[in-house]
Formats: structure tokens, sequence, C-alpha cells
């Protein structure tokens, strides 16, 4: 929010604009007055307003859940849908015909789902984030509050898509009679990377989406070969392991292991140096993000 100096501070009614080191004189009681607004916030004001800013968070995600699936014939069933069917393309391809190794005792198409869940989350997250200052152009332009709302908003709804999709995954452990293990308990920590890799490269793409709109175009390109090249197909293990580190340089890479070895138990191996990689570059991802987009936040409005 703009910081505001006058020379009048009784009867003065400022409006915070988005406006940068700008005087404004207006005629008060007959009397010729001076405002000037410039930008004054620090890092500390700047983060104390996402909290003070949290109703708009929540206004924005929910209006952004319940457009999702507006007008559609079956609504948020889309939602369970696009994962089964690639699991089952992905099973019947990479286990039937490619012959390829789930991880333990696991059935191939709980490993393929279990490692499907958090890359349609990510994906979801980046796609969403990218357009989503874009597309709230009109918002962003005319009022004052932190721009990390909005992307970061949309990846809350991508939350919303994986935990109804998480409903599959437990119907299918029941069908396979599989109960995981102690494990379980570790899925939060897992899911907590998946959120910061997802924020941390949907911030980095979103800020230059405003300025070159040439990502829109690129973004799904991106995300479809991400698919194939992170193990949600097959096991990361059938990597060779002199390769296996610099394959975990793939910050989801870590996730779908991690996900995997919550969900199917101990029967699965765990790559930790590779855990402890992703975990890295996901941390960095975040950094990145956050320092391109805060770099870029006050000519959004300018370029948008």
């Amino acid at each position: 929010m703009a910081t505001v100096q006058t020379d009048f501070v009784e009867n003065a009614n400022v409006v915070p604009m988005n406006v940068d080191n700008q005087v404004l004189r207006e005629q008060h009681f007959g009397r010729e007055h001076e405002l000037i607004i410039e930008s004054g916030r620090t890092e500390r004001h700047y983060w104390r307003d996402l909290w003070h800013y949290r109703e708009l968070f929540q206004v924005l995600a929910w209006r952004d859940i319940s457009v999702r699936y507006k007008q559609t014939v079956i609504g948020a069933a889309w939602a369970l849908i696009r994962p089964f069917l690639t699991m089952v393309v992905f099973t019947v391809v990479f286990g039937k015909l490619a012959n390829l190794p789930s991880d333990g005792t696991a059935p191939y198409a709980l490993m393929v789902f279990a490692g499907m869940l958090p890359w349609s989350f990510f994906a979801a997250a980046v796609g969403d984030a990218s357009n989503s200052l874009v597309g709230n152009a009109n918002l962003i332009s005319k009022v004052y509050f932190p721009r990390l709302i909005v992307p970061i908003a949309t990846v809350m709804v991508a939350f919303v898509d994986f935990l109804i999709s998480f409903a599959i995954l437990i119907m299918l452990m029941i069908w396979y009679q599989f109960m995981p293990s102690w494990q379980i308990l570790l899925l939060p920590v897992f899911l907590g990377i998946a959120f910061m890799v997802s924020i941390g490269v949907g911030l980095w793409i979103t800020s230059l989406n405003v300025k070159y709109r040439d990502f829109r175009y690129v973004i799904p390109f991106m995300v479809q070969l991400g698919l194939y090249v992170s193990p949600v197909g097959f096991s990361s293990s059938i990597v060779p392991d002199q390769w296996r580190l610099v394959y975990a340089l793939n910050p989801m890479v870590g996730v779908i292991d991690g996900f995997r070895w919550c969900v199917l138990g101990g029967e699965s191996q765990l790559y930790w140096p590779g855990i402890w990689l992703s975990l890295g570059v996901a941390s960095f991802f975040l950094w990145l993000g956050i320092k391109q987009f805060r770099k870029m936040e006050k000519s959004f409005a300018d370029l948008i």
C-alpha cells in the first residue's frame, strides 16, 4: 500500500492508490493542500498485508473453485476422470506392453495413481497460476493488494482437485486390499514439498507471463513434457544408479517417490539422497519465484 504525506492532517480523506511518486492537489474547504503518494511499503509491511488481505484470498479461491466446473455436465467429476484415465493408459503402456516393474508388491495401477496425484496437483497449480494475473487484469490495475494472493489462490484450487482425486486412491487401495503402514503419517511432508515446488515455479512463470505472453504457449508443452520425464507412469528405480542423483534435480521426482513411499508402505525403497536434493531444488525454486515476482510486481499494472 502506498504511504501518504500531507501538510493538512485533519479532515483529509485519503484513498490508497496503485501509483508511485505522484503529487495530487485538491481544493479542501477553500484551501489547496498537497498529497504526496509514494511507494514506501517495506518488506515487513508487505508480508503483513498478506494476512490483512486474507479475506480477499478466500474470495478469490472460492470464486475459482465455483467457476471451474460451472456449466459442465458432470461437474467436479472431471477431477476424478482425468487422472483415472491417465492411470489406465499408463498402466497398459508401461505395465502391460513395456512390462516395467512396480514398486515392491504394489499393483502397477496403484503405483501409477499414487504418482499421478502429486503430478496432477503440480501441473494444475502451475498452469492455472501462470494465467492468474492476466485473467485478473481489471482487479490488479485498479485496486491495491499484495499480488501474491492471486497466484497462490489458484494453487489452493488445484489442492481441492487433489483432495477429490485422493478419494479414488483410497477406493483403489480398498479394491486391491492394500493397506499402508506407518509411513502414511509422513505424507503431509511430501505434500508440503509439492506446495513449495508448485508455488515457486508458478510465481516465477506467472511474473514472466505478464511481460512475455509467449509463455502461455510454452507452459502447456513443458507440463506435458514433464509428465513423461517424471516417474509418473513408471518407478524411478529403473533409472541407473549413476544417474539417479542427476534425475532427482527434477524436484517432482522426490515428491512422487516420497508420496509413493508413504502410500505403498515399506515395500517400496526410498532413495534418500534424491529426496534431499529434490527438497533443496524445491527450496531454490520457491526463493527464485518469490524474488522474481516481487521484483516485477510494481510493473504488473502497467504491463497488463
